[in-house]
């Protein structure tokens, strides 16, 4: 039987409220992050709450995000925004700080970047 990434994150939502929370701070914060900043609305509170109820069911946990809305249609939900190769890797690289931010032991913060890496290519919908 294969052990999820939610439970080998502690099976704890806490943790994922935890990173969810040290990825948008540090968007919010960081300039060098304005560009995928620029793309959310001026309070990131919903943006939040749906990263941390798509991250829950996506590593196997509580199936959150799709018990409110259905089947998350991820990059359709994202063609409004464009997102190129550049806020692709501010995604990945603001993701990669905040799994170190948020006390996620390095070896399980490797695996979540190379599980997340391809989904974040395939929000990409403009050219460079």
């Amino acid at each position: 039987m294969t052990t999820s990434l939610y439970e080998r994150l502690g099976g704890d939502e806490a943790v994922l409220r935890r990173l969810v929370d040290a990825f948008y701070d540090r968007m919010d914060r960081d300039a060098v992050y304005a560009g995928i900043r620029a793309l959310h609305p001026p309070s990131l509170d919903g943006s939040r709450d749906k990263l941390f109820w798509y991250l829950c069911g996506w590593t196997g946990g509580e199936p959150h995000y799709v018990s409110r809305f259905g089947h998350p249609r991820l990059r359709a939900r994202h063609l409004p925004f464009a997102i190129a190769t550049r806020e692709r890797d501010q995604w990945l690289d603001c993701m990669a700080a905040a799994l170190l931010e948020a006390g996620i032991a390095p070896a399980l913060g490797e695996e979540l970047m190379r599980a997340l890496a391809p989904l974040a290519d395939w929000m990409r919908n403009r050219a460079e």
